[in-house]
Protein backbone atom coordinates (compact mmCIF):
# COMPACT_ATOMS: atom_id res chain seq x y z
CA UNK A 1 0.00 0.00 0.00
CA UNK A 2 3.19 2.37 1.00
CA UNK A 3 4.66 1.58 -2.79
CA UNK A 4 1.25 2.73 -4.10
CA UNK A 5 0.69 5.72 -2.22
CA UNK A 6 4.61 6.70 -3.08
CA UNK A 7 3.65 6.31 -6.89
CA UNK A 8 0.71 8.36 -7.17
CA UNK A 9 2.77 10.95 -5.14
CA UNK A 10 6.24 10.79 -7.57
CA UNK A 11 2.94 10.82 -10.91
CA UNK A 12 1.74 13.78 -8.99
CA UNK A 13 5.03 15.75 -8.97
CA UNK A 14 5.98 14.79 -12.44
CA UNK A 15 2.25 16.28 -13.66
CA UNK A 16 2.79 19.47 -11.74
CA UNK A 17 6.09 20.20 -12.89
CA UNK A 18 5.42 19.75 -16.43
CA UNK A 19 2.43 21.32 -15.90
CA UNK A 20 4.46 24.36 -14.64
CA UNK A 21 7.19 24.38 -17.34
CA UNK A 22 5.06 24.23 -20.36
CA UNK A 23 2.96 27.29 -19.26
CA UNK A 24 6.43 28.92 -18.42
CA UNK A 25 7.18 28.39 -22.13
CA UNK A 26 3.92 30.01 -23.18
CA UNK A 27 4.51 33.12 -21.80
CA UNK A 28 8.27 33.48 -22.58
CA UNK A 29 6.69 32.74 -26.64
CA UNK A 30 4.22 35.08 -26.92
CA UNK A 31 4.06 36.71 -30.22
CA UNK A 32 2.18 39.70 -29.26
CA UNK A 33 5.16 41.13 -27.40
CA UNK A 34 8.55 39.94 -28.64
CA UNK A 35 11.97 42.54 -27.18
CA UNK A 36 14.51 44.03 -28.89
CA UNK A 37 16.63 46.54 -28.76
CA UNK A 38 15.49 50.08 -29.65
CA UNK A 39 11.91 49.30 -29.53
CA UNK A 40 9.20 50.42 -27.68
CA UNK A 41 5.59 48.64 -26.52
CA UNK A 42 2.30 50.30 -27.62
CA UNK A 43 -1.26 48.52 -27.10
CA UNK A 44 -4.21 48.56 -29.20
CA UNK A 45 -7.72 47.67 -28.10
CA UNK A 46 -10.96 47.89 -30.15
CA UNK A 47 -11.42 46.94 -33.87
CA UNK A 48 -8.15 45.55 -34.42
CA UNK A 49 -8.06 42.00 -35.57
CA UNK A 50 -5.62 41.19 -32.33
CA UNK A 51 -5.50 43.73 -29.92
CA UNK A 52 -2.28 43.44 -27.31
CA UNK A 53 0.91 44.90 -27.09
CA UNK A 54 3.28 45.76 -29.50
CA UNK A 55 6.95 45.97 -29.43
CA UNK A 56 7.75 48.65 -32.71
CA UNK A 57 9.93 51.04 -33.19
CA UNK A 58 10.49 54.26 -31.57
CA UNK A 59 8.88 56.62 -33.69
CA UNK A 60 5.58 54.70 -35.41
CA UNK A 61 2.42 56.08 -36.70
CA UNK A 62 -1.47 54.59 -36.16
CA UNK A 63 -0.91 52.92 -39.80
CA UNK A 64 2.08 50.57 -38.42
CA UNK A 65 0.49 49.99 -35.05
CA UNK A 66 -3.15 48.93 -36.85
CA UNK A 67 -0.69 46.84 -39.21
CA UNK A 68 1.25 44.90 -36.64
CA UNK A 69 -2.18 44.39 -35.23
CA UNK A 70 -3.31 42.51 -38.06
CA UNK A 71 -5.38 45.31 -39.42
CA UNK A 72 -8.87 46.61 -39.21
CA UNK A 73 -11.97 44.46 -38.30
CA UNK A 74 -14.97 45.48 -40.65
CA UNK A 75 -16.83 47.12 -37.76
CA UNK A 76 -13.94 49.62 -37.83
CA UNK A 77 -14.34 53.67 -37.94
CA UNK A 78 -11.93 54.98 -40.06
CA UNK A 79 -13.38 58.56 -38.77
CA UNK A 80 -11.82 57.96 -35.24
CA UNK A 81 -8.51 57.82 -36.45
CA UNK A 82 -5.78 59.28 -38.64
CA UNK A 83 -3.13 56.82 -39.96
CA UNK A 84 -0.26 59.40 -39.96
CA UNK A 85 -0.66 60.38 -36.46
CA UNK A 86 2.40 59.77 -34.33
CA UNK A 87 2.02 57.87 -31.61
CA UNK A 88 3.48 57.98 -27.80
CA UNK A 89 4.65 54.93 -26.13
CA UNK A 90 3.18 53.85 -23.16
CA UNK A 91 -0.17 54.74 -24.32
CA UNK A 92 -3.14 52.39 -25.30
CA UNK A 93 -4.91 53.45 -28.33
CA UNK A 94 -7.98 52.64 -29.13
CA UNK A 95 -9.61 52.03 -32.58
CA UNK A 96 -13.71 52.68 -32.21
CA UNK A 97 -16.53 50.55 -33.53
CA UNK A 98 -19.13 52.20 -36.35
CA UNK A 99 -21.97 49.80 -34.81
CA UNK A 100 -22.68 48.48 -31.47
CA UNK A 101 -20.48 45.23 -31.55
CA UNK A 102 -23.40 44.28 -28.69
CA UNK A 103 -26.34 44.32 -30.81
CA UNK A 104 -25.86 42.05 -33.77
CA UNK A 105 -29.13 42.12 -35.03
CA UNK A 106 -28.93 46.52 -35.66
CA UNK A 107 -27.92 47.92 -38.63
CA UNK A 108 -27.50 51.63 -37.71
CA UNK A 109 -24.28 53.25 -37.22
CA UNK A 110 -23.37 54.83 -33.43
CA UNK A 111 -24.04 58.20 -33.38
CA UNK A 112 -20.86 60.12 -32.64
CA UNK A 113 -20.07 64.12 -32.27
CA UNK A 114 -16.82 65.60 -33.88
CA UNK A 115 -14.45 66.79 -31.54
CA UNK A 116 -12.71 68.68 -34.09
CA UNK A 117 -15.27 70.74 -35.67
CA UNK A 118 -18.62 70.23 -33.55
CA UNK A 119 -19.55 73.27 -31.01
CA UNK A 120 -20.03 72.47 -27.36
CA UNK A 121 -23.41 71.95 -27.38
CA UNK A 122 -23.18 69.57 -30.22
CA UNK A 123 -20.46 67.76 -28.05
CA UNK A 124 -23.14 67.58 -25.11
CA UNK A 125 -25.52 65.03 -27.06
CA UNK A 126 -22.57 62.42 -26.36
CA UNK A 127 -23.68 61.23 -22.47
CA UNK A 128 -20.37 61.78 -20.48
CA UNK A 129 -19.65 65.38 -22.13
CA UNK A 130 -20.87 67.63 -19.39
CA UNK A 131 -21.09 71.67 -20.54
CA UNK A 132 -18.03 71.98 -19.03
CA UNK A 133 -15.98 69.18 -20.49
CA UNK A 134 -17.49 70.29 -23.83
CA UNK A 135 -15.84 74.00 -23.69
CA UNK A 136 -12.86 72.60 -22.26
CA UNK A 137 -12.49 70.20 -25.59
CA UNK A 138 -13.44 73.30 -27.64
CA UNK A 139 -11.01 75.44 -25.69
CA UNK A 140 -8.35 72.67 -25.39
CA UNK A 141 -8.49 72.16 -29.48
CA UNK A 142 -8.76 76.31 -29.92
CA UNK A 143 -5.57 76.71 -28.05
CA UNK A 144 -3.76 73.08 -29.26
CA UNK A 145 -5.17 72.50 -32.94
CA UNK A 146 -6.92 69.20 -33.98
CA UNK A 147 -7.14 66.11 -31.99
CA UNK A 148 -4.79 63.85 -33.81
CA UNK A 149 -5.88 60.62 -31.38
CA UNK A 150 -8.97 59.98 -29.65
CA UNK A 151 -6.46 59.74 -26.44
CA UNK A 152 -5.27 63.27 -26.55
CA UNK A 153 -8.70 63.60 -24.92
CA UNK A 154 -6.91 62.85 -22.07
CA UNK A 155 -5.26 66.08 -22.02
CA UNK A 156 -8.25 67.96 -21.35
CA UNK A 157 -9.31 69.61 -18.31
CA UNK A 158 -12.36 67.86 -17.18
CA UNK A 159 -11.22 64.67 -19.11
CA UNK A 160 -10.03 61.47 -16.51
CA UNK A 161 -9.44 57.94 -17.56
CA UNK A 162 -13.29 57.18 -16.62
CA UNK A 163 -15.20 59.63 -18.61
CA UNK A 164 -12.17 58.73 -21.22
CA UNK A 165 -13.90 55.38 -21.11
CA UNK A 166 -17.08 56.24 -20.95
CA UNK A 167 -16.63 58.79 -24.24
CA UNK A 168 -14.10 57.01 -26.60
CA UNK A 169 -16.87 54.77 -28.68
CA UNK A 170 -18.97 58.39 -29.53
CA UNK A 171 -16.44 60.65 -30.92
CA UNK A 172 -14.71 61.19 -34.34
CA UNK A 173 -11.82 63.58 -35.31
CA UNK A 174 -12.51 63.65 -38.62
CA UNK A 175 -15.83 63.29 -41.04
Amino acid sequence: MVKVIIGILVAAVIVIGGIIFLNSGVVQNDPAVVESENTISYTIEGEVSKQGTYMLDESITMNKLIEAAGGLTENADERCFFNDAELKSGTTYYIAGRYNADDICSNSEISKVNVNSDTADELMAVNGISSSVATSIVSYRTENGAFRTIEDLLKVYGIGNATYRKIRGYVILHA
